[in-house]
């Protein structure tokens, strides 16, 4: 049995400690963090998720209906403006332009019918023809001129406009006539219409047509196909287009189209191509009419603006921390369905107002960070990373005194690889420059958050590369070290059911969390963190 002068000495000294416990200091990041609450993270979703902002498409009204929720916030949070206005005033609107040159109206005409633009033909290359020219149309066997062999021979077409079948000939026992084997040559394959086109423009011609194999629904298929791929013409930029089309192009009609716009019949098409094919020689059938052709491009520009909200520090106020997402998504789809991306980036949007709701309410008790603190709501990022490209290139802080980019793009879903266990969140490039954000990183997870930290996408092998994917890379590019939070893509990336009703508040602000603790070890501790690896 235990002596009772022992007994009564350890009572004490157990009460002694509690009493000690119960006056050391609190643990001020988990005080300020556990006002980041699903319930709030919903409120503010509900809103920048919500059809009236339509998809918030860069520059479009609703991105900037989302521009002004935000920027109410930061100022109720008592954040700072520090973008400089047209008018020399400060405001939380960092703007800027994008440019874009676009397809506007395209079309052909002949026999009194109009060929629309991506539903009867498709454009391989790109042309300017802003005004509508009428146009002599002869056809030109495949349009090939190799060695011995010339659909040219004899045809004048200088000033003329030449259609031509697709591929090379090929003989009824599977021979090719201009290599003599099996193999195809250069006038057959996806880039062969540009070995025609440059043929044809050599000679003269003004325009050049080809006449695909496709019909039906192949053609559909291939027509929506090379209408996607038309749309790198239309991706906007940062800087001023300007283009130079070489005028190496073709237009693209099926064997029905040509045959209406030469004035024949298909079969009689067909049997000139079977000509050809049989005898392996070319075969002179002047099939001519005259078209009329209009190609033109719009040249446009988009306003957009990031959101930038500044927070000072104390004794340390020059250098700063960026916690950044993007505010903007990819608006309204061809159907007319909007595409309201809740998770993409709704969830990181959101995040950003918490975050510096937690940080406004330690800053008033003078809990305040000793580095200052940029949030940052970029956009342009679904167009090709362009506000966080601008801001690297206009920085509102210099870039020298950032001490990291802390990026939240899509922490409110889970995704196929763990549907079973969503306590886990992607960390993507806290090792690349910094090994010391890293450790930071995981021990704030370890103390405070107790979440899977899942390294996948991190892998330089990994082919998502989504590394190079999101604002954070426009960080890292200039030497500043970076951590992307990020749960993975699910089914409705970027489609019409990323809705709020498939957010899960609970997961998210968890994650919330671990970002708040992250960065309230780096804006408080003595030293910023180096810069000591540069891994891919």
């Amino acid at each position: 049995m235990m002596n009772k002068n022992l007994l009564a000495g350890l009572f004490l000294s157990i009460n002694t400690l509690a009493w000690a416990q119960d006056r050391l200091p609190q643990d001020d990041a988990a005080k300020y963090a556990a006002s980041i609450a699903p319930a709030d993270l919903k409120k503010h979703l509900v809103i920048i998720a919500s059809d009236s902002l339509e998809g918030r498409d860069t520059g479009s009204p609703g991105q900037k209906k989302a521009a002004e929720y935000v920027s109410k916030y930061y100022k109720q949070y008592g954040l700072q403006p520090i973008a400089t206005d047209a008018d020399g005033s400060k405001s939380y609107l960092q703007k800027y332009k994008l440019y874009k040159r676009s397809w506007g109206d395209v079309y052909v005409t002949s026999q009194g019918k109009k060929y629309e633009f991506n539903k009867d033909f498709y454009l391989n290359g790109l042309l300017d023809v802003p005004e509508e020219v009428s146009t002599d149309l002869v056809s030109v066997g495949y349009g090939i001129e190799d060695g011995s062999y010339s659909d040219y021979a004899g045809i004048n077409i200088k000033g003329q406009s030449v259609i031509m079948f697709d591929g090379e000939p090929q003989t009824s026992g599977g021979k090719y006539v201009i290599s003599g084997n099996s193999e195809k040559s250069k006038w057959s394959g996806s880039v062969s219409w540009q070995v025609k086109a440059k043929l044809a423009k050599e000679k003269g011609a003004k325009y050049v047509f080809i006449i695909t194999d496709k019909t039906g629904e192949d053609l559909d298929k291939e027509i929506r196909q090379r209408a996607v791929m038309a749309r790198r013409f239309s991706a906007p930029t940062l800087k001023p287009v300007q283009e130079n089309p070489s005028g190496t192009a073709a237009f693209v009609f099926s064997a029905k189209g040509a045959a209406e716009m030469l004035g024949t019949s298909v079969a009689k098409l067909m049997k000139l191509k079977s000509q050809i094919d049989k005898s392996g020689k070319p075969v002179l059938e002047n099939f001519a009419n005259t078209v009329s052709l209009k190609v033109g491009r719009v040249s446009e520009t988009i306003d957009t603006e990031n959101v930038a909200a500044f927070m000072e520090g104390t004794d340390k106020k020059d250098e700063v921390l960026v916690i950044s997402a993007h505010l903007d998504h990819i608006g309204i789809s061809e159907n007319g369905e909007i595409n309201n991306g809740a998770d993409d980036d709704g969830s990181g949007t959101v995040s950003l107002l918490e975050l510096a709701e937690a940080f406004s309410k330690a800053k008033a008790e003078g809990k305040g960070p000793r580095r200052s603190i940029l949030f940052l709501n970029v956009t342009g990022e679904e167009k090709g990373l362009f506000g966080s490209e601008y801001y690297s290139e206009h920085p509102l802080l210099p870039l020298k005194n950032t001490i990291a980019d802390l990026n939240i793009d899509m922490i409110g879903r889970v995704d196929e690889a763990h549907k079973n266990d969503p306590k886990y969140v992607y960390l993507i490039g806290s090792d690349k420059l910094s090994s010391k954000l890293h450790e930071i990183s995981e021990e704030a997870n370890k103390k405070y958050v107790n979440f899977k930290l899942d390294y996948t996408f991190n892998d330089p092998k990994d082919p998502n590369r989504f590394y190079y994917r999101s604002d954070h890379y426009n960080f890292a590019k200039m030497g500043v070290p970076v951590i992307f939070y990020f749960t993975g893509v699910h089914e409705d990336y970027h489609r019409p059911g990323d809705d709020v009703e498939k957010i899960l508040f609970d997961k998210q602000s968890d994650i919330v969390k671990l970002v708040f603790y992250t960065a309230w070890e780096l804006v408080n501790r003595d030293e910023r963190v180096v810069v000591d690896s540069h891994k891919e």
